[in-house]
């Protein structure tokens, strides 16, 4: 029986882990949950889950969450607030932890549970954006293991043997990120002029939240995507490609020298890639349905655009420049998407925010995490002063 703790069990990538697990009582349980501030959503996860423990993340409104557990006769432990949340992800009432806070705030939560030897299934990609070098250095001490749950590097720990050796031990050409294209694909410039937040949220194929829907519409998620890739299975960016597959059944591919193209197909639904996660190396039934290729549109495959499509260059621009340039491209990306989501920002000018902002600030050596998080509140405040000079 394995217990698991879902570090953002209220958002999409939560709500499938948790019904997958309900799916297995026999083999998981949900013995800690967390949420940022729904309360009223992460009651109703405890009255179905009853985990030992829930930790909202808004100090405010841990007496709430008191109140509605008691009234809905759920006896568990309740916390709050940031320290909290890596407690529970370190802490021994899990074995396994599903990193799928949103955001550069689930970096030290999940640096905590790699610390802490745990079974760390990363679905928050943002922690290793930022900081790659300094999770697969928690992850060796700790002695755990780090499973990628995002579909794509899932899609890629599947075709790897072993799952993640180096690759030029293993005859590994290139890596080969698919992408949807989201929901402008193959619009200009022009054509993306007046793109409202709700237009930008509507992906053709994945139900996501409304920030990682953003960034799939610019393409800075697959770019996140790209360096996510470069720490996780240590490929070179000249090793890395994307290619956009707007059906989004081949969800990566991984060539190898000899010529062979190994690619992991399904529909697209997160619950297979979690699934996966939560079994390996042992396979469980997730719920998806059987694809029937048969029944399936002829699969297509292009080039993206790099010109309309800014932000998918830009990171591979931070990958190559090394050091914290990563983390800086997130923060930027984090506050210009807010600012698009708010109405502040035109949708073309995400990418403008992130160009300045990494033009500004030059990449440094990643050393520790307190340098880190510094240089993530510096380029924050470069992209809010951007943003204000915009107005």
């Amino acid at each position: 029986m394995r217990n698991i703790a879902v570090l953002g069990a209220t958002g999409s990538i939560g709500g499938n882990t948790l019904d997958v697990i309900a799916r297995h009582p026999e083999r998981f349980r949900a013995s800690v949950l967390t949420a940022h501030r729904q309360v009223e959503a992460l009651v109703a996860l405890c009255v179905q889950h009853r985990p030992d423990l829930a930790v909202i993340a808004d100090p405010a409104l841990e007496a709430d969450l008191s109140r509605r557990l008691a009234a809905a006769g759920v006896r568990c432990e309740v916390a709050s607030g940031h320290a909290a949340l890596t407690a529970a992800a370190a802490g021994h009432l899990c074995d396994t932890v599903v990193a799928a806070i949103v955001g550069a705030a689930g970096l030290e939560s999940t640096l905590a549970a790699a610390r802490a030897g745990k079974r760390l299934l990363l679905a928050n990609k943002e922690s290793i954006v930022m900081a790659g070098p300094l999770l697969l250095e928690a992850v060796a001490a700790g002695g755990g293991a780090l499973i990628p749950v995002d579909s794509e590097h899932n899609a890629i720990f599947q075709c790897l043997p072993g799952g993640r050796p180096g690759l030029h031990r293993s005859g590994v050409r290139r890596l080969i990120l698919t992408a949807s294209g989201g929901p402008f694909r193959g619009r200009t410039r022009a054509e993306l002029a007046d793109i409202t937040p709700d237009q930008a949220c509507k992906h053709p194929n994945w139900v996501m939240g409304r920030k990682i829907s953003v960034d799939s519409a610019t393409l800075m998620n697959k770019g996140l995507e790209v360096i996510e890739a470069h720490h996780l299975f240590g490929a070179p960016a000249a090793a890395i490609d994307v290619v956009v597959h707007p059906q989004s059944l081949v969800h990566s591919m991984v060539e190898y020298v000899d010529g062979s193209v190994l690619a992991q197909l399904g529909n697209p639904d997160m619950r297979t890639a979690i699934a996966h996660a939560l079994a390996w190396p042992e396979r469980v039934e997730s719920g998806v349905p059987s694809l029937d290729l048969a029944a399936c549109a002829p699969l297509q495959f292009e080039p993206p655009d790099l010109a309309t499509f800014r932000c998918l260059a830009l990171a591979f621009q931070a990958l190559r420049a090394g050091g914290d340039a990563p983390a800086v491209l997130n923060a930027a990306n984090e506050v210009a998407v807010e600012a698009f989501l708010a109405g502040a920002l035109p949708f073309l000018s995400i990418a403008d925010v992130v160009e300045a902002v990494l033009a500004e600030l030059p990449a440094q050596a990643v050393v520790d995490v307190e340098t880190l998080c510094e240089r993530d509140r510096t380029a924050r405040e470069a992209a809010r002063r951007v943003l204000r000079n915009a107005c």
